[in-house]
């Protein structure tokens, strides 16, 4: 979802086929585990430690919690598999985190984060680990792309892409980091300067619990991490059940790059068995969450308790809309992109499309030609565009479950469905023409490379279908009449608005939604400023008494 546009995107996504095929080769490696399938009777001190610095291997999986800068076992000693969705097969095993577990990792960031060993840091010295440790995802970077693509599915140049992304973002929050120090103490103007001088200081929130999903398992919690360890808080990160293995080595890689033993914690396990205790735990200051609305809602609830600070980032059915002055190549490559890009799964795809009735069979005869191009298959493959596997197979289920509800509702098939061969969690790219807006599959989010479509007589019915939604994440219009596209972007109803493009994201914006998509923002000084505490301090100059309790005797 991060995409730093470079001057032409499609021919930046591509790799050459003997990097690809390398990649695939590695790929194929006989997979081994960090640790025992199971740990020893006397889990409890059993640690491993390395002085050595810490290699990402893309065959090795970390079966273990990383609390107070070592990796340990959870207590009760379980376990869960993770599966390649290209193969559906088990590639590793990782720790049942549990609430005793949560709470040990809690107490670890609190103490930390009372004894000032980060949090009382300048900016600058965060800003000097940051920026060690995004030097460190970029030595790895091709290991934990594989890691990722083998345990999510998507293509291997997507996931390569994500991890450019994520060290752009601790790069980008240690500029940030060393600007706050100049802002600290900043005077306000008083409307008593004789009596009274007022400053805002900033100050870290405290102890942060960040609840990851699993589409971009490592840039997500990317997005949560840096801003929080570059405002001096103390972290525990919960990733995805489906993809627990890369945050692991990212916090391997922080203890290299100088993060303090118990600033960054990752306890690994389900929902219910780690993500609810955290989420409920009265020592953490903020929940940071990305998910469903149904889980964020929960989450919400459970901040509401302990008037908690919380940020959610929860699900959209976001509306493209094409005009009919658009280029038609133009108009599918972005349709394409909003659509497929990551194998659907983004929260952001621009899977409502708007089109104008004048173009909509030109544009339509061509989506049709170029979606039935793409490949679908091994994401590790050197073929381009390709699309890989859905994660797993509860969500591959969940999509063609809403392939059969647009059948039944009377939708047109135009193109794509379920592979339905061989093994793997496949979906051709889809496409329905003619959505009922009554359907679930027009309002509700699928979550997979499925495009709904409708056509549309005039911009004020647009504007209207696009906005009839529960949900407010992101939009786009496509027009070369600017004054148009400034209409839709001061009416449509969302927290992003993308004109003549789908997708593209960028560190420095922010990024959140309106209605049921969530409240807050990620990314941008927005999401830096989410991890702090603004603190008002007034100073009484004056040497006379105030005198207004007790008289002065003059």
């Amino acid at each position: 979802r991060v995409l730093r546009m470079r001057s032409c995107i499609k021919y930046s996504l591509r790799l050459s086929f003997h990097r690809a095929s390398v990649a695939q080769s590695k790929a194929q490696q006989s997979l081994t585990l960090f640790v025992p399938r199971s740990f020893p009777a006397s889990n409890k001190s059993w640690l491993i430690s390395s002085a050595a610095m810490h290699r990402v291997s893309e065959s090795q999986h970390i079966n273990a919690l990383y609390i107070d800068g070592q990796l340990v076992p959870p207590t009760r000693g379980g376990t869960f598999e993770a599966i390649d969705p290209a193969k559906e097969e088990v590639i590793g095993l990782a720790a049942l985190g549990e609430e005793v577990d949560v709470a040990q990792a809690v107490a670890s960031a609190k103490r930390a984060f009372s004894s000032g060993v980060w949090s009382k840091q300048s900016g600058a010295q965060r800003a000097q680990v940051l920026r060690r440790l995004a030097g460190l995802i970029e030595d790895n970077k091709e290991a934990i792309a594989i890691k990722e693509t083998r345990n999510c599915g998507k293509p291997l140049r997507e996931a390569e892409w994500d991890i450019d992304d994520v060290a752009d973002a601790f790069k980008y929050y240690a500029g940030l980091a060393e600007k706050l120090d100049g802002r600290q103490n900043e005077e306000i103007t008083s409307p008593d300067p004789d009596n009274f001088k007022i400053t805002r200081r900033f100050d870290p929130v405290g102890v942060v619990g960040a609840i990851v999903p699993w589409n971009y398992p490592l840039l997500m919690a990317a997005w949560k991490i840096a801003p929080a360890l570059a405002s001096g808080c103390s972290i525990v990160v919960k990733p995805s059940e489906v993809t627990p293995f890369t945050v692991l080595d990212l916090a391997l890689l922080s203890k290299d790059a100088g993060v303090p033993d118990g600033v960054f914690n990752v306890v690994t396990g389900t929902g219910a068995s780690a993500g609810a205790p955290l989420s409920a735990h009265a020592d953490v200051d903020k929940i940071s969450f990305t998910g469903s609305v149904s889980t964020g809602s929960k989450i919400m609830h459970s901040c509401a308790d302990g008037i908690r600070n919380v940020t959610l980032e929860l699900g959209g059915k976001s509306p493209i809309i094409i005009s009919e002055d658009v280029d038609i190549d133009s108009a599918v490559e972005w349709l394409m992109f909003g659509i497929f890009w990551t194998n659907g799964q983004i929260c952001s795809a621009t899977s409502r499309a708007l089109i104008h009735s004048s173009i909509a069979d030109q544009v339509l005869d061509r989506l049709k030609t170029e979606a039935e191009k793409v490949f679908v298959g091994d994401p590790f493959s050197a073929e381009d565009p390709s699309i890989g596997p859905i994660v797993n197979k509860a969500q591959y289920q969940r999509v063609c479950n809403y392939i059969d509800i647009a059948k039944r509702d009377g939708a047109q098939l135009l193109t794509g469905g379920a592979l339905g061969k061989g093994k793997g969690f496949y979906v051709k790219p889809t496409v329905f023409v003619n959505v009922p807006t009554s359907s679930r599959a027009w309002k509700e989010e699928i979550f997979g490379p499925v495009l709904c479509v409708r056509t549309f007589d005039t911009y004020e019915e647009a504007l209207n279908l696009a906005n009839d939604s529960d949900f407010g994440l992101a939009s786009a219009i496509l027009s070369r009449d600017k004054a148009r596209a400034q209409w839709f972007v001061e009416n449509l109803r969302t927290g992003i608005v993308w004109v003549n493009c789908s997708q593209p994201a960028f560190n420095v914006a922010p990024w959140g939604g309106f209605k049921k998509s969530g409240i807050g923002r990620d990314l941008g000084e927005e999401g830096f400023h989410s991890f702090l505490e603004v603190k008002q301090v007034t100073e009484y100059l004056s040497s006379n008494p105030w005198g207004w309790y007790i008289k002065s005797n003059l």
